[in-house]
């Protein structure tokens, strides 16, 4: 079975790999981790109906630091690598086969060893705002088309994430913003418990974990600029292990695969962490065009610039670069302090 990508294709001297059963994939143990990782392990077996009658996979929750640290944002402990440090030493020290990560939490460069062997299908990329009572009560204060106006002055918003706290106040200064952590369930619970106003949660998650109704405003990718990958599911293994890279080469959803390299390039030619305010939304056009929005902001909402660009899919990786590129030149270099 030929890879996708002749770059990334296996090396000629790595070694076979025959995988035992059961094969032991990796995951985080929150309930969207594990929902994605059953995702995964559903569509594998669809592949390979071969699998399908056998006891062929073990789950293996893996608590990692960014999963422990729940009072700071990850800025401040080491970024959002820590979601996935554990689960890489892990795979590399061979008590997993494979693991299932959100890709958005997936540094830009994996370490030595690792190799990203498929993307799933894109969930839908775009965030969501969640209304507590009050705002519900006070219902929407402005025009119909402001995505915003259900959110009242100086309203309180809860959120980890620099790159939607940046939006937000570039579009609303009178908010107020406080960091908010934990799972999906947790956040949605403070909300309801009259701790926040409102949060923004990505949309993909709360899809699957069939919380969708909570979504009260779903905000346009070009109204709320997602983080690069959002929505799509990165499966990683050991960069030797043929088998298994050759074996998940079947199931990489082409559409993701594109816009994918393309977001990853942007970030990695931004040298993005945690602390800066970038989001990448890329979407495949007709006749194998790839559009991309990048977007860089100070966190106070101060500074924000988006651009886009268009061009072939094929050339998603040299067109996230170059956007990349193009954000850092017209940003003030306090922006990445």
């Amino acid at each position: 079975m030929r890879h996708p990508d002749p770059a990334g294709a296996p090396a000629r001297n790595t070694r076979p790999h025959a995988p035992a059963i059961p094969m032991r994939v990796g995951t985080r143990g929150s309930p969207l981790a594990l929902f994605q990782t059953r995702l995964f392990l559903d569509r594998i077996r669809a592949v390979c109906p071969v699998l399908r009658n056998l006891d062929a996979f073990e789950e293996c929750e893996i608590a990692t630091s960014g999963d422990r640290a729940q009072e700071k944002r990850l800025a401040e402990i080491g970024g959002k690598g820590l979601f996935a440090k554990e689960i890489h030493e892990a795979l590399l020290d061979g008590r997993v086969d494979f693991a299932v990560h959100s890709l958005k939490d997936l540094e830009t460069e994996l370490p030595a060893g690792v190799a990203l062997a498929c993307t799933l299908r894109r969930e839908d990329a775009r965030d969501a705002i969640v209304l507590g009572e009050t705002c519900r009560r006070g219902g929407f204060s402005g025009a119909a088309w402001d995505p915003f106006s259900a959110l009242p002055q100086g309203a309180l918003v809860g959120t980890a994430s620099v790159r939607r706290q940046a939006q937000l106040l570039h579009l609303r200064p009178d908010l107020r913003c406080e960091m908010i952590r934990g799972n999906v369930q947790t956040r949605l619970s403070r909300v309801a418990s009259g701790e926040f106003d409102a949060t923004l949660l990505a949309l993909a998650g709360l899809k699957r974990l069939g919380l969708e109704a909570h979504a009260d405003v779903i905000l346009d990718e070009e109204e709320m600029v997602p983080a690069a990958c959002q929505g799509v599911i990165g499966v990683t293994v050991r960069a030797d292990d043929v088998e298994l890279r050759e074996l998940l080469t079947a199931i990489w959803d082409p559409a993701s695969r594109a816009v994918s390299l393309a977001e990853r390039a942007l970030l990695g030619a931004l040298d993005g962490s945690c602390r800066t305010p970038i989001g990448a939304h890329a979407v495949l056009l007709p006749e194998g065009r790839l559009r991309l929005t990048g977007l860089i902001a100070r966190g106070d909402g101060s500074f924000l610039i988006r651009r886009r660009v268009e061009g072939a899919a094929g050339d998603a990786v040299r067109m996230g670069r170059a956007l990349g590129e193009e954000l850092f030149r017209e940003t003030p270099a306090d922006v990445f302090a």
